[in-house]
């Protein structure tokens, strides 16, 4: 099932930077665009570098570690197509940041 993590205040990340967060379990990178926000699994499949560490150039957040870059909209990865990154997506209401989250369904009382 789906759910909703408010993750951030919108104002507390400039627009072009990007930053690594835990949510429910899991590490995501949050990215700030002209765009707007965008949200991705935050470890690099190529060593686990953190990608919320990385620079953003348009619509692409580069790994800080060897420089691969992964598109915020797809996933995508620029060097290694077959290695994409999971995208999450992202709703901006009342000035935070939401993001929804696959998780697991609730245990049924009984």
């Amino acid at each position: 099932m789906m759910r909703e993590f408010d993750v951030a205040e919108c104002a507390s990340l400039p627009v072009g930077a990007a930053r690594s967060l835990e949510v429910h379990g899991r590490r995501l990178a949050l990215a700030h665009l002209a765009e707007g926000f965008f949200a991705i699994d935050d470890a690099c499949p190529h060593r686990g570098s953190p990608l919320g560490a990385g620079f953003v150039k348009d619509c692409v957040v580069h790994c800080p570690q060897h420089g691969w870059g992964f598109d915020l909209r797809t996933g995508a990865c620029d060097v290694r197509p077959d290695k994409p990154v999971l995208t999450h997506p992202v709703t901006v209401r009342d000035g935070h940041v939401w993001v929804s989250l696959e998780t697991d369904p609730s245990p049924t009382a009984h």
